[in-house]
């Protein structure tokens, strides 16, 4: 079989998603390539949990089962490099959609910015451990005020990982892609992403 394309992503590349909502952007990517082999798709909720808060959670891991992607519940992004399921593998992408830790403070508030920045710092340190040499760690994130605040790629560099580049993010290019809250009551609630990139980080 050839290799199929899915905007930054390729049937080629072992692909890690991370922090996934309803795994609907997943299926995106298994319904383009045809296949779900070359993915690992995680989430902090247990399935019980994500079928509770998503109304199309258990039709898209049933999906994405049947395409063979590797599902793993229960992973946090600070301590995923350790645990023994993911703990020998690395991948050619790595990625994090919309990173949110929470909402405990508004979104302007320095507070709800800190716990926000020490998530991103989290994932991106283990990230960087479970990443081939010429991998890539995708963080798509909106660019104005105040996700603009939280600083990823001085984050990053702090961690050991730099900016290749920042590319404009267009939900409509992932047919079936419904971004969701993923917290609270409104879980699954989408939201308006407004202008928002994918940062491409690599090894220094």
């Amino acid at each position: 079989m050839g290799k199929k394309r899915s905007k930054m992503y390729s049937s080629n590349h072992n692909i890690l998603l991370v922090g996934e909502g309803d795994f609907s952007f997943s299926l995106s990517l298994a319904t383009r390539f045809g296949s779900a082999s070359n993915i690992v798709a995680t989430s902090l909720d247990s399935r019980e949990e994500l079928v509770r808060k998503y109304s199309k959670a258990e039709e898209n891991l049933n999906a994405l089962e049947n395409l063979g992607c590797k599902i793993l519940h229960g992973i946090d992004v600070h301590t995923m490099s350790k645990r023994a399921c993911l703990k020998r593998k690395l991948f050619d992408r790595i990625v994090f959609n919309f990173p949110h830790a929470g909402f405990f403070y508004h979104e302007h508030d320095s507070r709800q910015i800190r716990l926000q920045q020490d998530l991103v710092r989290g994932f991106l340190r283990n990230a960087k451990k479970m990443l081939e040499e010429d991998g890539e760690v995708h963080i798509t994130h909106k660019t104005g005020y105040p996700y603009d605040e939280w600083g990823i790629e001085k984050i990053a560099e702090e961690v050991g990982l730099f900016l290749k580049s920042q590319v404009p993010f267009h939900k409509d290019k992932y047919p079936g892609y419904v971004n969701k809250r993923g917290d609270g009551a409104k879980s699954n609630k989408t939201f308006p992403v407004g202008g928002c990139s994918t940062f491409k980080f690599k090894k220094g």
